[in-house]
């Protein structure tokens, strides 16, 4: 199951003399199924720590693992839930969210990751794209009320019989299931579900999981669109076992390690890197808490020993940055993966410095391609971790294109694409935009990039207008066909400008119609319990025009440079 440390030491240098590379062809690629991949660990490290979820108190075996993760699936299976389904997960990070990833895993169940930032509008418009059957959800968190949302949409669950659901807004959802919390009509108890024993079910479950294929569709991840609404992204067996495998392979991670996973496990970032980075070597995953928080974090990597500790650039920033950040040991750290948004330089050399982590990695990638294409070696020196991504991962293949689909020379700026393993099936029912996103394989990341003579990446900018506010990434269309819909406004345009700690922050320009006024507060709270908040505008301008082309193109980049100057912004450095 686990690959040698030095297995993909070679890489392959850019092909005559153009910005094209090859991964490694070794390590082979696996067919596991997710289960298979679990199974194989149990069977070689059972009465190891498995995981840790330090807010809960919990802590499991590799075996004690297995078989709850198994009690779970039966109780699905004995809900009626089968292959192919699709079952949303809309919770923080909990013991029961890891088990259910497992689980539905084990019945060829498609989960679908829900954002735990979601509100009304959001949550109705994911369940009812990819038809969810069922849906497990935390009863709250934070300022969210998830079972409340889900009772505004759905209000016939106050009269319905028990996976009897026949909701209006939602028509192909059946079932509501409540992690913790005080009991509610119509919905189902989260520990009721894996209760019984039943023989005959078990059967079942393992009957259909011995059929399962590796390229059997397991996951759906919304990743929102320049069109205005979420796609769902598609990802297999396969695409998300190797990617798991290989950037564990990066970070030379063993049985040996513990994993810190302070990063949401809704994003492929948790549940890939996180969770099954861990299943893919017996390294124990350790949960601080269940959203970020800087302290929880620091006192599970003192408490639990840590080796490795993953985050994006801001969470490392606010580590860092506590107040009693001295006080605690955590000399037992090694690697781990920064990404999610740029890195600036001097952030990743206090890391190195000041948080024993010597041999961090950088990974880029993409929800599309399960995630990561490109990550550095725990031996890479520190100015190509800091300047540079890394090398591209084994069996993928990496191309920077010009605007006319040629593969530019070695060091030019271009479109960067990916072909291989990780590519998605496609957008869930969404064939024209999957189209759009994938052209005789190649996966068209929408990202400006350079490869070096020595194969190693750097991103310089979008291609489109994305930005990445802490690590989420946030589409300008989706925040301006929201507030499209505000009654007093004509035009809208959204960008992103330059944070020192959240990477970037969202910024509106808008033009009111004529005879109406507003203020940037009733914007800002009109967006509050609709979206979710990292898309909710940190700066609001009333203009009475924007900048354009003379062919009636919008030029947000004269938008961004205006904000800037007005703001005294500097555009941050990026690794």
């Amino acid at each position: 199951m686990n690959v040698s440390a030095n297995a993909s030491d070679a890489f392959q240098l850019p092909i005559d003399g153009r910005s094209l590379v090859r991964g490694a062809d070794t390590p082979p690629l696996s067919s596991q199924t997710i289960d298979q991949l679990l199974t194989a660990t149990v069977e070689q490290f059972a009465e190891q720590k498995a995981v840790v979820f330090c807010a809960q108190g919990i802590r499991r075996t590799w075996r004690e693992f297995a078989l709850d993760v198994e009690k779970l699936a039966v109780g699905l299976h004995r809900l009626g839930l089968s292959k192919g389904d699709r079952v949303g997960i809309w919770s923080p990070n909990r013991y029961e969210w890891v088990l259910t990833q497992f689980a539905t895993a084990q019945l060829g169940i498609i989960l679908v990751n829900l954002n735990p930032a979601y509100r009304l509008h959001e949550i109705e418009y994911a369940l009812n794209k990819v038809g969810c059957k069922a849906v497990i959800t935390a009863a709250r968190f934070k300022t969210s009320q998830y079972v409340q949302m889900i009772q505004t949409l759905a209000p016939e669950l106050a009269d319905c019989t028990l996976g009897k659901l026949k909701a209006a807004r939602l028509p192909e959802l059946r079932w509501v299931i409540q992690i913790a919390g005080e009991p509610q009509p119509g919905i189902l108890d989260f520990e009721r579900v894996s209760i019984a024993d039943d023989h005959n079910a078990l059967a079942a479950v393992r009957a259909i999981k011995a059929n399962l294929q590796a390229d059997d569709p397991i996951n759906i991840q919304f990743t929102s669109g320049t069109t205005g609404s979420p796609k769902g992204a598609t990802l297999t067996h396969r695409n998300i076992v190797n990617n798991a495998r290989y950037s564990a392979l990066a970070m030379r991670l063993t049985h040996a390690d513990s994993l810190a996973i302070p990063v949401p496990l809704y994003h492929c970032f948790g549940m890939v890197m996180g969770s099954l980075i861990c299943v893919s070597t017996g390294a124990t995953m350790v949960f601080p808490s269940e959203g970020f928080e800087a302290e929880a974090t620091l006192k599970a990597v003192e408490a639990e020993r840590c080796t490795a500790l993953h985050g994006v650039p801001t969470m490392f920033i606010a580590e860092m940055e506590h107040p009693e950040f001295g006080r605690f040991d955590l000399s037992s750290l090694r690697t781990g993966i920064m990404a999610g948004s740029p890195c600036p330089i001097e952030v990743m050399r206090k890391v190195v410095r000041d948080m024993h982590l010597n041999q961090i990695t950088i990974a880029y990638g993409m929800t599309e391609t399960s995630p990561i294409s490109f990550q550095s070696k725990v031996d890479d020196d520190m100015e190509r971790r800091v300047t540079t991504v890394g090398r591209v991962q084994p069996h993928l293949e990496v191309k920077i294109v010009d605007a006319s689909g040629e593969t530019v020379p070695v060091g030019v700026t271009g479109e960067l694409c990916t072909r291989g393993y990780s590519v998605m099936i496609g957008y869930w029912n969404d064939p024209e935009r999957t189209r759009e996103a994938v052209s005789d394989d190649w996966m068209r990341t929408g990202d400006l990039a350079t490869i070096d003579s020595q194969g190693y990446c750097n991103i310089v900018g979008r291609v489109k207008d994305m930005l990445i506010r802490g690590g989420e990434n946030v589409y300008p269309r989706e925040i301006e066909e929201f507030l499209f819909a505000h009654p007093k406004i004509q035009q809208v345009q959204a960008f992103g400008v330059p944070d020192p700690r959240m990477g970037e922050e969202v910024c509106v320009w808008i033009i009111l119609k004529p005879g109406e006024t507003a203020s940037a507060e009733e914007i800002i709270d009109y967006c509050r319990g609709q979206i979710a908040h990292y898309k909710i505008p940190r700066y609001v301008r009333f203009v009475t025009e924007m900048p354009m082309t003379v062919t009636g193109k919008m030029q947000k980049f004269a938008m961004r440079e205006a904000m800037m100057k007005e703001l005294g912004l500097v555009q941050q450095a990026s690794a």
